[in-house]
């Protein structure tokens, strides 16, 4: 999921105090490291704070590690951070395979209690056979963390003169100069480890996490950007991969090679296509849908091109604006168990514009939602806040994509690209080019090491990728796209709405449960349902 100018996660201090610039090394320098080994991970009790963020069952089972890893791989033996991780052991150790590694994604997707929420994501039969291990990566959540501020208020009045969405020229203006202020934040702030975030070196500390378990060959399942983790391991380690699924993912190559265009395809072919697919189901499904009355089309690009100039205040007192329509409607897309509620969410703005056409109250638009679920990531936690408070967020999203997506280093370029991408995908161009698009050209590591292919090495077992027909945040195509370029891949794909599948379509739960376990890979170009539909 993109992280938008906050980090989600509320982090603890950790690791060891960082000191100087610290150069990138060769790729030998890398391989001599991985040659020689890595410490035993040491398991011990979790922290209360850790234990209080994960069920109540799990938490006699869990333990919990803050593991040293170089900061720079290609100096093996100089400054270490910290990486913290929680295993949940397998229930039938008689017959335990190894361990099963999980990334949720982000960039910045704090991973760290998702071997307790394993439930939610695999068969019984994956949890008797494997130790489940979450982390969170370098620079995220409990691990060492990248910080760009020392204060929160610090980071408050940056942050605050930011338009998520900026159409005018105050505020465009105002976001591009306050994003130079953010990246020299970052250059002032950040320390060595700002040079060291690439996806290469978290792959590097997942060898290390793989050989301190004691397993010969990892297994490993990636969400969302994990899908980028996963593939840039079997690259480096292909000998190294017993099994990995990735689900919901991204293009590799595009991603690595030219990151605008990267992201002008996930405005286009990924949100703006999810989109049009729920407007016409809610069209289908009609009484079932509460937007359905009239044509959906039509009242979406009627709401959305009014708030462009003016805001729609609900009867709840909710104001909505631009950039809160288009961002409620983003995150919603991501989960099909939402669609009911943000359907009589929009059709309640529609009837402001449009008295006497149906609404529902706030109460009735909460009874459509899902009940709380952590999994698929963690509360922005602001509570307390004082002069000078201390800034615990972290700023990896940033500091992974500005590291691994190549941009012209000419922020000017902003106003014009986004004014194309917004002609090309009316919703979602500007409010994506609104990112990496704006931070990136100025991202204070000009020339950062990371990886950027080959992407063909051949693994022992097939790659199992797994894709939705309307993901809106890592398109089908992309997934598609991920399969042809691995050297050994088969592609499963859903015929589903949301942001990646794994837990919510049986059949396919069932295929990977089989290849995790029995190593035995589907057939390529199989297609699903998910458990449930939208309406």
């Amino acid at each position: 999921m993109q992280l938008r100018f906050r980090a989600l996660a509320l982090t603890v201090a950790a690791g060891t105090a960082l000191s100087g610039l610290v150069a990138t090394g060769s790729a030998t320098a890398q391989d001599a490291q991985h040659a020689q080994g890595a410490t035993p991970i040491q398991w011990s009790t979790c922290a209360d704070d850790v234990l209080a963020e994960i069920p109540a069952a799990e938490r006699a089972k869990v333990s919990c590690a803050n593991h040293p890893v170089p900061l720079d791989h290609a100096r093996p033996r100089g400054p270490k951070i910290t990486v913290a991780l929680m295993k949940r052991p397998a229930e039938d150790q008689a017959n335990r395979i190894g361990s099963l590694f999980i990334n949720p994604g982000g960039p910045g997707g704090a991973g760290l209690i998702y071997s307790a929420y394993g439930g939610s994501f695999f068969q019984p039969e994956v949890m008797k056979r494997f130790d489940l291990i979450g982390f969170d990566p370098r620079g995220v959540g409990r691990s060492t963390p990248l910080r760009c501020f020392q204060t929160l208020e610090e980071a408050d009045e940056v942050f605050g003169r930011m338009s998520a969405i900026p159409i005018t020229r105050t505020e465009i203006r105002d976001t591009m100069a306050a994003t130079v202020d953010y990246t020299d934040a970052c250059a002032r702030n950040a320390g060595p480890l700002l040079q060291h975030m690439s996806t290469e070196a978290v792959a590097r500390d997942l060898d290390l996490f793989r050989q301190g378990v004691g397993d010969r060959q990892l297994t490993f399942v990636g969400f969302s950007y994990g899908t980028l983790l996963g593939a840039t391991y079997a690259n480096i380690f292909p000998s190294k991969s017993r099994a990995l699924v990735l689900d919901g993912n991204v293009d590799p190559k595009l991603r690595t090679t030219n990151g605008p265009e990267y992201d002008r395809q996930r405005a286009k072919g990924g949100f703006e296509l999810a989109l049009d697919a729920f407007l016409d189901r809610c069209d289908a499904e009609g009484d079932k849908c509460a937007y359905s009355e009239g044509d959906p089309r039509a009242k979406f690009d009627e709401v959305r091109d009014h708030l462009r100039t003016e805001p729609v205040a609900l009867p709840s007192g909710e104001v909505v604006t631009l950039s809160g329509y288009v961002g409620r409607v983003a995150s919603d897309l991501y989960a099909p168990t939402r669609f009911k509620a943000l359907a009589a969410w929009l059709q309640s703005v529609y009837a402001v514009l449009h008295p006497g056409a149906a609404t529902f109250s706030a109460q009735e638009q909460a009874a459509l939602l899902p009940p709380l679920n952590n999994r698929r990531g963690l509360a922005d936690i602001r509570a307390g806040i004082t002069a000078d408070t201390p800034y615990e967020y972290d700023d990896s999203y940033y500091g992974v994509n500005c590291t691994d997506k190549p941009f012209l280093r000419v922020p000017q370029l902003f106003p014009v690209l986004a004014a194309k991408w917004e002609r090309e995908s009316p919703t979602f161009g500007r409010y994506q080019a609104a990112s990496d698009l704006l931070t990136c050209p100025t991202w204070p590591v000009p020339r950062p090491d990371r990886w950027a292919g080959p992407w063909n090495k051949r693994t022992p077992n097939p790659v199992v990728v797994v894709g939705n027909y309307y993901d809106p945040a890592t398109q089908y195509e992309f997934s598609k796209r991920m399969t042809a370029q691995l050297g050994n891949a088969r592609l499963v794909s859903v015929d589903a709405f949301g942001h990646c599948i794994l837990g919510d379509s049986a059949g396919v739960d069932t295929l990977v449960t089989d290849y995790l376990v029995n190593l035995k890979a589907p057939a390529d170009g199989q297609v699903f349902q998910p458990n449930a539909q939208p309406f």
